[in-house]
């Protein structure tokens, strides 16, 4: 069975949303047919686009949204999720009493010399899992930690591996903040992971950010790893910075093996996240902390001069094209970045990339991170582990020779 939402304005169609987990033959064949009848009816347009409406985001028993482009070249599959546990509910009541209002007092005074640095720093004082290993790697501008749970063999180049972009706006956060979320994530698939400490806004650039995560997977290369062995992951802003890396490496004609992203901000402009009927339930993100996060931006570009020339904020979503790596996204659906969630699934199905999109109502931002007192952070942890596997076993290789590492 399935619901047809009504089209709301001249460019959307009727989608059709499933209440199964797959999709029967009669199924298969009735999104077929809902196409083809939409690709008549909106003549030369470049896709077919989706309207989901957001009250009905929260359904008591999982559901599957299909939706195709105008001509049939890619799919999104969308699952969304059981309702939050009250271990998620506890977490989205913490962050919005205590994350929300500092997050409100920032934005009203981002021009104070805050000591971002300190939260990362702070967190330090957290345990590591035992028996995880970690070794700090030296790039050319930045660091970055090298995480293996307890049992994961070592970084040698010839297994799989995942290159993550933390978090924070980039702004705040780092390895220590996410260490645990990495360490899970390096358990079940079953890896090393390289935690990029990115230069951050606002003494440096994100173009500067971009050049650092760059170098980091150059490292990972220099290891003996293949683009096909290699995963790039992060959340929230390292969710921009995943597919930016991606874009760059494509046009250097490397295609790594996958792409996953939780809680992902893709797309700087914040016009359509204020304006997104979310931003009344996001459980940190006011409507004035996009306005203080966009002048910050701003401001770094303007002065990091490129070739004598301030730096041109860069938007992924504006460069997406054929060949990029097939994508999985997490995303709660009660955040405002489900917008940037559902655009980017949208603009990278159009153009053939697979993409997976699986929506958790009720949670937080970035709610892995807090596994494993959030059961649902550790599952979502674990399927993200499991698709790692299975994107880097499908395009397994036979080992080659490295340099001694770690």
């Amino acid at each position: 069975m399935y619901l047809a939402t009504r089209p709301s304005r001249p460019d959307t169609i009727v989608t059709e949303r499933l209440r199964a987990g797959s999709l029967s033959d009669g199924e298969r064949n009735a999104l077929r047919a809902a196409r083809d009848r939409s690709d008549a009816e909106i003549g030369d347009r470049e896709r077919v686009d989706e309207r989901i409406d957001e009250r009905a985001a929260v359904p008591a028993r999982r559901r599957m949204s299909v939706m195709f482009d105008r001509r049939g070249s890619g799919m999104v599959r969308e699952i969304v999720e059981d309702d939050a546990s009250i271990a998620g509910r506890l977490a989205w009541l913490a962050a919005r009493l205590a994350i929300r209002p500092a997050v409100t007092i920032g934005s009203y005074l981002s021009d104070v010399p805050w000591p971002w640095g300190l939260v990362d720093f702070a967190a330090r004082a957290v345990t590591p899992a035992p028996g995880s290993v970690r070794a700090t790697i030296r790039l050319p501008h930045c660091t970055a930690r090298l995480v293996r749970a307890a049992g994961v063999l070592a970084a040698d180049g010839t297994r799989r591996v995942v290159m993550y972009m933390h978090g924070g706006a980039f702004l705040t956060c780092g390895a220590n903040t996410h260490d645990r979320l990495v360490t899970t994530l390096s358990k079940y698939a079953d890896t090393p992971v390289l935690v990029m400490n990115y230069r951050m806004i606002p003494k440096h650039s994100i173009g500067e950010a971009i050049d650092d995560c760059y170098d980091g997977y150059r490292w990972l290369r220099g290891q003996g790893y293949g683009p096909e062995q290699i995963v790039l992951a992060g959340d929230s802003a390292g969710g921009y910075l995943s597919l930016a890396l991606a874009e760059r490496l494509l046009d250097e004609g490397e295609e790594p093996a996958a792409i996953v992203c939780m809680s992902p901000l893709m797309q700087i402009a914040k016009a359509p996240k204020q304006a997104h009927p979310n931003i009344r339930t996001d459980a940190m993100f006011p409507a004035k902390a996009f306005d203080a996060f966009v002048d910050l931006i701003a401001s770094a570009a303007q002065r990091h001069i490129v070739d004598g020339h301030p730096e041109e904020i860069y938007e992924p979503l504006d460069h997406i094209e054929a060949g990029l790596p097939r994508t999985l996204i997490h995303v709660s659906g009660s955040e405002v970045l489900l917008h940037d969630a559902r655009l980017a699934a949208r603009r990278l199905a159009a153009v053939g990339v697979p993409v997976q999109l699986r929506v958790w109502p009720g949670q937080m931002h970035v709610f892995q991170i807090a596994t494993p007192m959030v059961p649902e952070a550790t599952r979502s942890l674990r399927q993200i582990g499991d698709y790692i596997r299975e994107a880097t076993d499908r395009k397994a290789r036979p080992p080659r020779p490295r340099v001694a590492g770690l």
